[in-house]
């Protein structure tokens, strides 16, 4: 059984959406895609297709790049939601000078409100180099806040490394 929140951090490439997706899979429940990507260029929008392929049929996707909040809080426990992922979610507010307090605050209620398991993909950036900018630097902080929080708040936390899932918190269902 999936628990209520599940947290699942990486690097880059590292199999952590492949992994999540999987846990969303084996629940047996209705699946939803929550996507926070925006595809502002080729690259990106060819990474979107590749990962909606990848995913395949039976999932409903749900764009929400900035507000997943107030979708969660309208999914029913007959589904379980993955959320993918944090780190884009961060950067649209980040890039878009928002109110990242107000936004987090949004984000937690939704999570809390939300019916169905939860599953949330990450990326963790702490293991990297020193970014040279300002605003890479003040990213990466954040970034690191945020997923100590979602940790926190989860009752499953997995960092997958070259598609191995490594259990920090809790157990696999």
């Amino acid at each position: 059984m999936l628990p209520r929140l599940t947290f699942i951090l990486g690097g880059a490439a590292s199999g952590k959406t492949a992994f999540a997706e999987s846990l969303v899979t084996g629940a047996g429940r209705g699946r939803v895609y929550l996507a926070t990507a925006e595809a502002h260029d080729d690259e990106m929008r060819a990474k979107i297709a590749r990962h909606r392929d990848l995913r395949g049929q039976g999932w409903r996707t749900i764009e929400a790049p900035t507000d997943p909040g107030r979708a969660l809080a309208a999914i029913g426990g007959d589904q379980a939601v993955l959320i993918d992922c944090a780190t884009m979610w961060l950067s649209n507010h980040l890039l878009a000078d928002s109110d990242l307090e107000q936004a987090e605050a949004e984000l937690m209620a939704g999570l809390a409100l939300c019916a169905a398991p939860v599953v949330i993909v990450s990326n963790e950036l702490g293991l990297s180099v020193v970014p040279e900018n300002a605003l890479a630097r003040r990213f990466r902080q954040l970034q690191g806040e945020l997923n100590q929080k979602l940790a926190a708040r989860s009752d499953l936390v997995v960092n997958v490394v070259s598609g191995l899932p490594q259990v920090l918190k809790g157990a696999l269902p």
